[in-house]
């Protein structure tokens, strides 16, 4: 089955005849890279009206490159060349935050590179344009994280409330409220989320066994888990989980999981159809116990 890599809003632009400009074609879009079946790298263009793949490069790896248009008036202009060709592709970022657009730029470019590559994310509130952030800045965070992650801080336990307010689907009467900020898998899925819940079902340890790297020490335990859910891989896959469902294309992959298709539309969607899961076999299994 094919792998999705990376994926992100981005719309695509055609050049107005002869000429050197390049209009935006205004469809919703968005570029995925998938290591597809046949073992190569598949550069996707979707439209996300449709979810129809309009757009299927085979890409080899060095071959090409994904470069900001530097005459570009608006300056979200992107253009995928290829050093073997005189090919040119050309997309705008359709993500209404410009603020991460270096940062899948560089994750494009790493698997143009090394379709093999796990994709580099930036920490939370990192700017790589700010005149603050530097290398000393951005690892000190990081590696207090690293250190510290056995307790939530009152930041995270905070923004963890709004979120499951959000789920809940709390509020009173008519009184106003500021909006919660928006959900993120990357805020959910933490270690210092997890291993309470690990602690308190051991008996997650054996059914996630199945599903975890087969290199990992048998039997399986609750300290093997915490070291998954602690380690990069884990963290860069649930970025990239976090990512894909952005694009409000994975209404295919989330049915596989039991889940509607609606929940393959974003990230909160997805979250409400996991609890809903969660409920309904809950119920369904009190209902075996009362009968037995």
């Amino acid at each position: 089955m094919a792998e999705t890599r990376l994926a992100f809003k981005a719309g695509r632009a055609f050049r107005r005849g002869s000429t050197n400009f390049v209009d935006p074609d205004p469809t919703k879009g968005a570029i995925l890279l998938q290591n597809g079946e046949d073992g190569l790298l598949h550069f996707i263009w979707k439209n996300r009206s449709t979810n129809d793949a309009e757009e299927d490069l085979i890409l080899f790896p060095g071959d090409a490159t994904f470069a900001k248009v530097e005459q570009s008036a608006w300056g979200r202009t992107y253009v995928l060349k290829f050093s073997s060709s005189n090919q040119r592709h050309f997309f705008w970022m359709q993500d209404a935050d410009p603020s991460r657009d270096e940062e899948f730029v560089g994750n494009v470019n790493r698997l143009l590179a090394d379709p093999s590559i796990v994709p580099i994310w930036y920490s939370e509130g990192y700017n790589p344009n700010s005149q603050a952030a530097g290398p000393s800045t951005s690892s000190a965070p990081a590696a207090g994280s690293s250190q510290a992650g056995q307790h939530a801080t009152p930041e995270e336990l905070a923004r963890i409330r709004s979120i499951v307010s959000t789920l809940g689907g709390g509020g009173s009467g008519g009184q106003s409220f500021q909006p919660a900020p928006e959900i993120s898998l990357t805020d959910v899925l933490t270690p210092a989320n997890l291993r309470p819940l690990f602690a308190s079902r051991p008996e997650l340890a054996q059914a996630l066994f199945p599903h975890l790297p087969p290199d990992l020490p048998s039997p399986p335990t609750v300290e093997t888990l915490e070291r998954v859910v602690s380690s990069p891989q884990f963290r860069a896959a649930v970025r990239n989980l976090d990512m894909a469902l952005r694009t409000g294309l994975l209404g295919g992959l989330v049915r596989t999981l039991g889940l509607p298709e609606e929940a393959g539309t974003g990230v909160e969607p997805f979250l409400r159809a996991l609890q809903e899961q969660a409920r309904r076999e809950e119920g369904e299994g009190g209902d075996r116990m009362d009968t037995d």
